[in-house]
């Protein structure tokens, strides 16, 4: 692997992580010595990566810094492609299939020329699948919501078909093959509960913002789950 692979290799691991993380474990990650991790950090900060931290203590990737498409490896290419397809294949969401759509060839527009080539005849491809029911309500409102720290109030029919009204703090919209749940804490249960969407007969946006953090509720959630944290 030549100097310049590797430092870009480090670039991609940093940028997993939200935390600082040791060199011992950027280290093991990437195969390489102790001393090589220390050697790689400092050239990256001497170039103006904003890599923050120190031996000892971690490193961390300051939130802002990107690489252009283009140092993209063809696996990542494929990965991107193959995902936005499949968004735009399989999502009965229209904003969002178009937004897939866009982000696409927004990335094909600054590869290189046969880079571009290969986008248009990558042979992965993603066939549209057929949801049991169709959503009881646009689904772009939840995702609203859920990026806004909104508080929602709906009406939803259980398997039985009886009614509740809810209002919930919206926290993760999680798309299965079939079907899509509402992960949201409910002031009526007083815990986290899932909602599928075609059981959501009726949402409005009440305005308000719930009390306390996304990210937080995330985390709980995710525990109770028994879902490890994303790095």
């Amino acid at each position: 692997m030549s100097r310049s692979e590797r430092l870009l290799d480090l670039l991609q691991v940093l940028r997993r992580y939200r935390q600082p993380v040791s060199g011992a474990a950027l280290a093991e990650e990437l195969g390489v010595s102790l001393r090589t991790v220390y050697r790689d950090v400092a050239s990256l900060a001497a170039t103006g990566v904003p890599v923050e931290g120190e031996a000892g203590i971690g490193y961390v990737l300051r939130p802002g810094y990107t690489l252009p498409p283009l140092m993209f490896t063809e696996e990542e290419i494929e990965a991107v492609v193959l995902g936005s397809r499949m968004v735009a294949a399989q999502t009965s969401d229209a904003p969002l299939a178009k937004a897939a759509r866009d982000a696409l060839a927004k990335i094909t527009a600054v590869l290189p020329e046969e880079r571009r080539d290969e986008v248009a005849s990558l042979g992965l491809l993603s066939a549209p699948r057929k949801l049991l029911a169709p959503d009881g309500v646009d689904p772009a409102r939840l995702r609203q919501a859920i990026r806004s720290e909104r508080k929602l109030w709906i009406s939803y029919g259980d398997e039985t078909g009886q009614h509740t009204e809810r209002r919930v703090w919206p926290i993760a919209l999680t798309f299965y093959d079939r079907t899509r749940l509402l992960a949201a804490w409910c002031e009526l249960r007083q815990g986290f509960r899932h909602f599928r969407t075609d059981r959501i007969a009726a949402v409005v946006e009440t305005g308000e913002r719930y009390p306390r953090r996304r990210r937080v509720l995330m985390k709980e959630w995710r525990m109770i789950e028994g879902m490890p944290d994303p790095d």
